[in-house]
């Protein structure tokens, strides 16, 4: 029997618990940080990092100038739009809660890819659980609107709407097919990402040097970029050839109740019984998306079976 290398069930638990972590962090240092120039340098730092830990090593630029405008598209849709509504929606939500509604970005990008991919039409079990994961998410927004006020209620279907967003932005990356080092074409998107927001966050939030600068906020803020986004996203690629895509999904489904844990141990988070209630109906759904149907199980086995004839 060969032996399993230890390296990967511990990258896989240390990207479960950085990506519980995030959100909380990501929450106290909005006590602190504007949300717009917070999600700015955050992804200003990360870039940075990427960058530097990739030359020398693999190919910067991309092949092809129309490769740039993609890259534009989905780094504004992932880093600007997202991720700005989802720092924007945490003011008014939970961390908590706030981790469970992105959990629709595999719901939108399983509709997406129905939509752009031929090669993943859409299942009944798939739909089934979109449908079941979106009732969840509205009645987590709903009882927000009730319990949370207006405000509350904004924010739970922002961050929803952000994860469609990224959806889109994975969906349409994939139809394209980029030949670029995986560090590389995320420094791509959150260079094109940051860009508006340097700008906008300059206007709304005022000069960065102002900012109520605590030790706490700059360490949110390195925690976020250097440990939240530049590791999790290089450890991620590592595990990609060498864990099969099914299992490491499964990081979705074991991130949104780590974050509750999380926020409610550590943040002070009260979770009434509807949240819970509609968290567990979202993840539920999330995870009959990923649980692999009769038919993939049949086409994966018959694959495996034909023998290598190159």
């Amino acid at each position: 029997m060969p032996r399993l290398d230890w390296k990967i069930p511990a990258a896989w638990f240390t990207l479960c618990i950085v990506w519980s972590s995030t959100w909380l962090v990501i929450k106290v240092g909005l006590r602190d940080l504007p949300p717009v120039s917070f999600v700015a340098i955050r992804f200003v730092i990360a870039t940075a990092v990427l960058v530097a830990v990739s030359v020398g090593r693999v190919r910067l630029l991309p092949q092809r100038g129309s490769d740039y405008v993609i890259l534009a598209v989905t780094g504004i849709l992932m880093f600007a739009l997202n991720y700005t509504i989802l720092f924007w929606g945490e003011l008014y939500v939970s961390s908590g809660l706030a981790a469970v509604l992105q959990t629709t970005i595999p719901i939108f990008g399983m509709l997406f890819a129905h939509w752009m991919l031929p090669d993943e039409p859409l299942r009944f079990q798939k739909l089934a659980g979109a449908l079941l994961a979106i009732g969840g998410v509205a009645l987590i927004c709903g009882r927000l609107l009730d319990f949370g006020g207006v405000w509350a209620f904004w924010g739970g279907v922002g961050i929803s709407l952000g994860g469609a967003a990224a959806a889109f932005s994975n969906v349409l990356l994939k139809k394209r097919a980029m030949n670029l080092a995986p560090a590389m074409l995320a420094a791509w998107q959150m260079f094109f990402g940051v860009l508006p927001l340097l700008l906008l966050g300059f206007v709304v939030d005022g000069n960065p040097a102002r900012f109520h600068w605590t030790k706490m906020s700059i360490f949110c803020l390195l925690y976020l970029a250097i440990v939240g986004s530049s590791f999790t996203f290089l450890l991620l690629y590592w595990l990609l050839p060498r864990m099969s895509v099914t299992n490491l999904q499964t990081i979705s489904l074991i991130t949104p109740p780590g974050a509750v844990m999380l926020g409610w141990a550590l943040g002070g988070e009260q979770f009434p019984l509807w949240s819970l209630l509609g968290a567990a109906v979202v993840l539920i759904g999330v995870w009959m998306i990923f649980r692999r149907t009769r038919d993939e199980r049949i086409a994966a086995a018959a694959a495996a079976a034909v023998p290598d004839r190159g």
